[in-house]
């Protein structure tokens, strides 16, 4: 049996390969993660990032209130996607605790954003103010993308399930931390980024596998780190829930090789990489690379 050290090789050596791997040319990828203005990295970057991994398409996340500090918001978000309408779609966000936040996502969706996120505020998971949101995602027909992380953001996981029974048309999408942490029955939640073998019977592993409308964001850290800690597990789960597993970035480099950034490498070639090892077949890496985000966000055939 391969050793963990022979599978980060592995991927190692697939990230130096030519961009799209074994991936054919005409198989198209849907970046679901990213932001304008990462850390500061400047919109050329952005377009770098994206051009040297062949994205064919990008989910432009912004964010409002303390986010600004970090990404882009709506205003930059929307001049961007509209400079480049055939690369880039965008949500919509607004801190849920803000009268205003209603308004200001439904004159975004008007005004053309897709879906709602990424949600990463200080309120529980199943708050009034969350509900809020999820009611108007309801009634508008967003999917609703959220950042789950330990006494942070979104906090209270052990109580989505219920959520997700109260809008059964709503389409959610899991992202961070403590989503991707939860692959294992034993997580210590104040464990961002858990190493070794995972324990089965974690509550997103039964999250994904019960609700229909439940979905997972591979992007960032989290998600590269529930890719590679344990391939074994890893193998299982890509093949068990392909049809419900959306690749995205959130990678904040500004070339697509780890430029720009202390990290030195990026996040994007790493797991685009671990996918290409792990997936059972073409068929399920496509669904994770397009088909399955494509479905959720309603895009057009054409785009692919």
């Amino acid at each position: 049996m391969p050793t963990r050290r022979d599978f980060l090789l592995g991927l190692a050596a697939a990230a130096l390969a030519p961009a799209g791997g074994a991936q054919d040319a005409e198989d198209p990828i849907l970046d679901l993660h990213q932001h304008t203005l990462y850390n500061g990295r400047p919109d050329t970057g952005l377009l770098a990032h994206q051009t040297q991994h062949k994205i064919r398409k990008t989910v432009i996340l912004p964010g409002e209130g303390w986010m600004l500090s970090i990404i882009g918001g709506n205003r930059h978000c929307a001049a961007f996607t509209a400079a480049h309408p055939e690369r880039f779609v965008r949500f919509t966000s607004s801190d849920p605790v803000e009268s205003r936040t209603e308004d200001v996502m439904r004159g975004n969706v008007r005004r053309g954003a897709i879906g709602f996120g990424e949600m990463k505020y200080h309120v529980a998971a199943d708050s009034p103010e969350m509900h809020r949101v999820y009611k108007l995602a309801e009634e508008l027909g967003m999917p609703v993308l959220v950042h789950f992380e330990f006494e942070m953001y979104n906090t209270g996981i052990e109580r989505f399930a219920a959520v997700l029974k109260k809008y059964p048309k709503v389409n959610f999408i899991g992202h961070a931390q403590t989503w991707w942490g939860n692959i294992s029955a034993d997580l210590a939640p104040l464990e961002m980024y858990p190493k070794g073998p995972v324990k089965r019977g974690g509550l997103t592993d039964r999250l994904l596998a019960d609700h229909s409308n439940m979905y997972g964001d591979l992007s960032a850290g989290s998600g590269l780190n529930a890719l590679t800690r344990d391939e074994e597990f890893a193998r299982g789960f890509v093949a068990r829930h392909s049809r419900k597993l959306i690749w995205g970035s959130d990678c904040d480099c500004h070339d697509g090789k780890g430029g720009g950034i202390k990290s030195g490498y990026c996040i994007a070639e790493r797991s685009l990489a671990a996918l290409r090892t792990l997936a059972p077949d073409r068929q399920a890496l496509r669904r994770i690379l397009w088909d399955n985000g494509a479905a959720v966000l309603r895009l057009d055939k054409s785009s692919a």
